[in-house]
């Protein structure tokens, strides 16, 4: 592990800031230590570089913590709790906008997606407390609003710690305030961080969503159906949504996918049925 008291860390730290201190601008400057050069490391060609950087610094920071085993879970950012969804409604009606109501009308309509989130990130971490550290696992999420938060809240909650991989947008998605310090990265890469989320996941539970959940989603079935990834039990949360959504028996009928890759996912509707889904994959 590093060693902050290290002369010599404190020695490059100096070196790096004074050589920062009042500019913002990224000037090339060949007399820059070079791990400590933003403008060199954001060359096309450091990119290798970046990416070993994204994949070691959250590798590094969850094994410090003992997380070595992660429930994911996906869903939409735009989803909120019952209070702030009632508290929009309330807002919207005052404002009396048909479309502000009935984007505050739906927001009431999803809402119990998100207390449900928050009571499986409680139920799964409540069970991880009483686990030996071989037997823990830990909720990860995409450490954005909505659903993400909803999961990381409910780990929070019971007590426990949870991850975050959180995304640099062009809008700023900022990580929720309940992911564990320490444990809230943020990538550049999408494909960097999707290689974190499985890296470390006994399951991945997909809440309603729009197309990130989706691709993370058919990105993780792909993985399992290639055998590029260990068998994890996948669940759909909100049976409806999910069948109105997706209809996988026609790429059966189409000859695109086998019979038996039906079998990668199923759909529940209860938080109860959704750790057990995952429980009984595992036989604990």
């Amino acid at each position: 592990m590093l060693d902050p008291h290290d002369r010599r860390l404190a020695e490059a730290w100096d070196v790096l800031k004074a050589q920062h201190e009042g500019t913002d601008a990224l000037v090339p400057e060949s007399n820059r230590l070079a791990f400590a050069d933003p403008e060199f490391l954001l060359r096309r060609e450091t990119r290798g570089i970046r990416f070993q950087l994204e994949m070691l610094k959250p590798d590094l920071a969850q094994q410090a913590q003992g997380v070595e085993h992660t429930v994911v879970v996906f869903g939409s950012a735009r989803f909120r709790s019952a209070e702030a969804a009632a508290h929009q409604l309330t807002l919207a009606q005052a404002e009396g906008s048909p479309d502000a109501l009935s984007r505050a009308h739906t927001l009431v309509r999803n809402a119990h997606f998100y207390e449900q989130a928050r009571e499986l990130g409680k139920v799964i971490t409540q069970h991880t407390l009483a686990q030996s550290q071989a037997q823990k696992m830990f909720i990860c999420t995409g450490g954005g609003p909505g659903i993400m938060e909803a999961a990381n809240r409910g780990a929070h909650e019971a007590g426990g710690i949870s991850v975050g991989l959180n995304i640099a947008l062009p809008h700023e998605q900022s990580p929720n305030p309940y992911i564990t310090p320490g444990l809230s990265f943020k990538f550049h890469y999408f494909a960097l961080r999707k290689m974190h989320f499985m890296m470390r996941a006994k399951a991945l539970v997909a809440f309603p969503g729009g197309f990130g959940t989706l691709d993370e989603l058919f990105e993780t079935l792909t993985l399992i159906q290639c055998k590029k990834a260990k068998p994890v039990p996948v669940v759909l949360f909100g049976t409806d949504y999910w069948k109105r959504l997706f209809n996988p028996q026609v790429l059966v009928e189409e000859g695109a996918i086998a019979a038996e890759d039906l079998d990668l996912f199923q759909y529940v509707d209860s938080v109860d049925d959704a750790w057990q889904v995952i429980r009984s994959f595992y036989q604990f």
